[in-house]
């Protein structure tokens, strides 16, 4: 039972995880493209920035079967008290406040500036890839701590 978890635990983290950094990532340089010419914004720049901040939402949502998968992974590998599984839990839950407190809503304010046909400001967008890249770099740590797991007896 315990490979079942793992490997859906792993599957849901790719498939739902994956598609959130890549989307957020791209968010900030095509929101600052879809209103670059100055006459105002392009509608199908706009689309795109929609879609990608969709993807960013839905697959979201999709991905809190990761963390649940993984404490049910976790209780049965017997190692919910083990010091890298708890560092992991705390950074994930930090990614997730960072998508949930300041990537998304951000992403819905440069919505609103295109919506309204306003320029995008640099500022916002540099903000918010700050915002991403801290979101990108705290799953990226999760990934390796679950990998290297410090202290595990397998050898990794």
């Amino acid at each position: 039972m315990t490979k079942i978890l793992l490997s859906l635990h792993v599957l849901a983290a790719i498939v739902a995880v994956g598609p959130v950094t890549v989307a957020a990532s791209m968010f900030p340089p095509a929101a600052r493209r879809a209103h670059a010419d100055g006459e105002g914004p392009d509608p199908a720049a706009v689309s795109t920035v929609r879609m990608l901040h969709r993807i960013c939402r839905v697959y979201s949502g999709i991905g809190l079967a990761v963390p649940l998968l993984g404490f049910a992974t976790a209780a049965a590998m017997g190692v919910l008290g083990d010091g890298w599984l708890i560092t992991s839990i705390a950074l994930t839950a930090a990614a997730a406040g960072v998508l949930v407190a300041f990537v998304l809503p951000r992403q819905d304010e440069l919505l609103g500036e295109l919506g309204a046909s306003r320029p995008v400001e640099r500022a916002h967008t540099a903000q918010l890839a700050m915002f991403t890249g801290i979101f990108n770099l705290l799953w990226a740590t999760v990934t390796v701590l679950m990998i290297v797991r410090p202290g595990s007896t397998t050898g990794a």
